[in-house]
This record gives structure tokens, C-alpha cells and sequence, in this order.
């Protein structure tokens, strides 16, 4: 993290260097945004097809056609979930919190997309409502679905505290991914990656930067909710922090279920079609390698 103070004395010009004026790293402006009226008015007319239940402290895998929309309910208590998705014909195809994070911020609302891994680089997936809209920042930077937090995990707990635990989330999405592939946990494993943070409230401190986390606004009844854009395979984590409000990573949190649930429109959006694949040439300057 960043010293307090610096160990070297600053420069005449310091200041002038800090109000230098930030710019925007990746505009979006010629990305032609999400039509939300047509895949509004495509789900009034779904039908629910499947649902599945995480219990605490564990993770269940779920399938969503191109053309379908998920949805991502808090149904008993405040219960942070952890997602991942894949490309349900190809794991090599998985969300890509980083670049959707670089595109859209460090928390996702209604309008953005899930954006998968280069070479791919497509939407995933768009989310079309998000039941916590209105809590927006708070006071100390915190908001709600962060792409900034990696998941939790055996290997740094057990750098930070010496111990294992099993049931993180990235343990949890582990033994979801193999059990609905029937394949080693090992086999698996790499492909497990990081998340969107369904409900978590989170930030980055001030003074310091450190990443924080505190309690949740979800409650039953609230829902983030996603029209696939592409075949995906989901796996869902309802983290052993519970609403992350002290610490995860541990069983002393109170965890509650979470529900998804999966609608089947009677037609896909008006004018959608699913998009392809990134449509980068590959050459990377080495036509030669072609």
C-alpha cells in the first residue's frame, strides 16, 4: 500500500504534477449500447424454465441459452454471491473481470455487460435490472457489484493465517465446475477465475487504498438480473462472509441461500442477435505466424 508520507522530499513541481487532468482510459463511446426497452419488452412474455438453490458456504453451476435471461435472488437473509461464467461449448471462454472492469467501472449496474477473455472478447451476458440501483456511493467510495475483488480463497487465507479452509468461494466455484463436468477438482481448477461480486458493498479506502468491504444492502426479494448474449455455463457462490460485514473466509459469518432463476422469453429482443467473437485479426504485428 502506499506510505503515508514519502520517504523522498517531493519535487518543486509536485503539485502541478498531481493536477495534471485524468483521461479516461478505454471511452465507450462507439460501443453501441445495450437496447434495454427490447430486452424489456422481450420479458414480458418469459416463462421460468429452471432454478437453482446455492446453500451457504457452497456453489451450484447453471446453464442459460443464448437469448435467456438469469436472475440472481436474495431469498432468506443478506448473502453476498461470487459469479463466474463461461461459454457453455468452451471454458477457454470465461468472464473477464479486468477488461469489464476497465470498460464500465469498478461497480456494475443496469446497461453493462459481462465482457468474456481475449482472444474472444465479447458481451457475455447484460444486466437488465438490478433491484440495488439506488444505493449508488456511499460516503467512504463503497457500492454494490464490484469487479475489483478477486474472490476469496484457500491459498490466501492460508498465507494470511496459516491455516486451510475449504470453503471459500473460489474452493466452492472449484467443486461446482467439477462436479457438474464430472472431472478432478485439478482438471478444473485453472478455470475457475475471478468474479463479479453479486451484492457485495465494497471500495477502496482513501488514505491508504486498501480494498474494504462492509455489510450488504441486499435483502430477500432484491435481484440482479442478466439476459445471456452467448451460451453460458454459470457457477454461483454464496460466500462464506454472508453479507461481509466482519470477515469471510471462515465459518463464523451468518450465510444465507441464494436462488437463480432462468425465463425463457417467447422471442428474443427485437433486432438482437448474439454477437460473435472479437474480430481482431490475430497477426499481432507477425504475419509471418499466420
Amino acid at each position: 500500500m502506499k506510505l503515508e508520507k514519502g520517504e523522498l522530499p517531493e519535487p518543486l513541481d509536485a503539485e502541478a504534477r498531481r493536477k495534471v487532468v485524468p483521461v479516461i482510459c478505454y471511452p465507450t463511446d462507439s460501443l453501441v449500447p445495450p437496447d434495454l426497452a427490447a430486452y424489456r419488452a422481450a420479458r414480458e412474455s418469459w416463462q421460468k424454465v429452471d432454478e437453482v438453490i446455492v446453500p451457504p458456504r457452497d456453489a451450484q453451476c447453471f446453464e442459460v441459452p443464448a437469448g435467456c435471461f438469469f436472475r440472481i435472488v436474495s431469498i432468506e437473509g443478506s448473502q453476498v454471491g461470487d459469479l463466474n461464467l463461461w461459454a457453455a461449448n468452451d471454458l477457454n471462454e470465461r468472464f473477464f473481470s479486468g477488461k469489464t472492469r476497465a470498460l464500465h467501472g469498478t461497480h456494475l449496474s443496469t446497461g453493462d455487460r459481462l465482457w468474456s477473455s481475449l482472444p474472444y472478447l465479447r458481451p457475455m451476458a447484460t444486466i437488465t435490472q438490478d433491484t440495488l440501483d439506488w444505493y449508488g456511493f456511499d460516503e467512504w467510495g463503497g457500492s454494490v457489484h464490484d469487479v475489483i475483488g478477486t474472490r476469496c480463497d484457500p491459498y490466501t487465507h492460508q498465507l494470511l493465517s496459516g491455516h486451510d479452509y475449504h470453503y471459500c468461494c473460489h474452493s466452492n466455484l472449484t467443486r461446482a465446475l467439477a462436479h457438474r463436468l464430472n472431472r478432478p477438482l485439478g482438471a478444473v481448477e485453472p478455470a475457475v477465475h475471478d468474479v463479479l461480486n453479486v451484492f457485495m458493498c465494497t471500495g477502496f479506502t482513501r488514505d491508504t487504498g486498501q480494498y474494504f468491504m462492509k455489510a450488504s444492502p441486499v435483502r430477500p426479494g432484491d435481484f440482479l438480473e442478466f439476459f445471456a448474449e452467448i451460451d453460458l455455463l454459470g457457477a454461483l457462490s454464496a460466500c462464506p462472509g454472508g453479507d461481509c460485514s466482519t470477515k469471510h473466509s471462515s465459518d463464523e459469518a451468518a450465510c444465507h441461500p441464494l436462488l437463480v432463476e432462468v425465463y425463457r422469453p417467447k422471442a428474443p429482443p427485437e433486432g438482437w442477435t448474439s454477437p460473435a467473437r472479437n474480430g481482431y485479426s490475430g497477426e499481432h504485428g507477425d504475419r509471418a505466424s499466420l
